[in-house]
């Protein structure tokens, strides 16, 4: 059985051998850390090396090229100024009426070229890919809002919140179709993220979840399902409470179980949905990875195979791999698995 026939397994609940892995996607300090350790040359060589199952190729990197300005990003969250803070006023900050939402510059679905992302799927045909367009509508508006602000306005403005939601989820699904159009059967899994969820609960009520998100959620999932996707959804923090309505919109797989965050423990979530959902992460990168020995990073992934397994991929519980952790428990990782 290959990479990819393992991983499709693993996604569909249908596994009964080895359970997968996945190194994540390393922030480019921690590739040169451990490529010059180990004597590689990039990116590619290092995945090579670990011989993971998975690669994220993204469709929103390097695609998207506004033909009057080629540096324009998709959303010019703070109209080019610097933020200082995550509360820090977007060029939404001040919008209080439905005209103020439809005026806005929206940006255009057809400025994407996905040529750069279809190469990069080929070239990983041996693996399983997980792509499409990230589509974080909820991140990006509530810092286009301010945090704060967008938090306020679902009460004081619901409306506004609403339509700028529905024209951002359009605009994403707009261009993912014309993606999943594109790639047709060269991929398995439509892999999207919306961090919802903080180190103690969810940053808005089940019931603001349903108003504001799930429907947006909702609408991605039975588009990538069209496709004959699977669906990987990434929110990092404590979002237990919200699973069984991403089960019930039709997510496979949860990504990166930030196992340290409140609920988010491995015993928890297997008791309560591993019938239901396949698991990716867990293995802990706010200290375990960080600060354990290699003997101890084998231990607990060890221990979560024997838990959270057989429909479960082993992976770092951010993808972000930063360079505090040491690449010896990175292999130790690994090593866990193959033993």
């Amino acid at each position: 059985m290959n990479s990819r026939e393992k991983i499709r397994n693993i996604l569909s609940l249908k596994n009964s051998g080895s359970v997968g892995t996945w190194i994540g996607h390393p922030d480019p300090a921690t590739v040169d850390i451990y490529t010059k350790a180990l004597g590689l040359k990039n990116r590619d060589e290092l995945y090579e090396y670990f011989d993971d199952d998975c690669r994220w190729v993204c469709a929103e990197w390097f695609t998207y090229t506004h033909p009057e300005d080629e540096n324009k990003p998709i959303w010019d969250v703070y109209g080019g100024k610097e933020p200082k803070s995550l509360g820090e006023p977007g060029v939404f900050a001040g919008f209080t009426t439905l005209q103020e939402v439809e005026n806005f510059d929206w940006p255009d679905p057809g400025h994407f070229d996905f040529t750069i992302t279809m190469e990069n799927i080929a070239k990983q045909s041996h693996k399983s890919v997980f792509s499409g367009l990230w589509c974080c509508f909820f991140q990006t508006l509530h810092a286009m809002f301010g945090m704060e602000n967008y938090f306020i306005k679902t009460y004081t403005h619901p409306e506004v919140i609403e339509a700028t939601t529905e024209r951002m989820v359009d605009f994403y699904f707009q261009a993912n179709e014309t993606f999943l159009e594109l790639a047709g059967d060269s991929f398995d899994t439509y892999f999207m993220g919306n961090d919802f969820g903080s180190q103690l609960d969810t940053l808005i009520s089940l019931d603001m979840f349903k108003k504001f998100v799930l429907p947006g959620f909702k609408k991605l999932i039975d588009q990538a399902k069209k496709h004959n996707k699977k669906v990987l959804l990434h929110s990092c923090g404590a979002i237990d409470k919200a699973i069984p309505l991403i089960i019930d919109a039709g997510v496979d797989a949860i990504h990166p179980i930030q196992a340290k965050a409140a609920g988010m423990d491995a015993v928890s979530l297997a008791k309560k949905y591993k019938d239901k959902i396949a698991f990716v992460g867990g293995v802990d990168t706010q200290d375990l990875l960080v600060n354990a020995s290699a003997a101890e990073v084998k231990d607990e992934v060890k221990r979560l195979i024997e838990v959270l397994g057989p429909n479960y991929i082993v992976s770092p519980s951010h993808e972000w791999l930063l360079p505090n952790v040491p690449l010896a428990n990175v292999e130790a990782m690994f090593e866990a698995v193959r033993e």
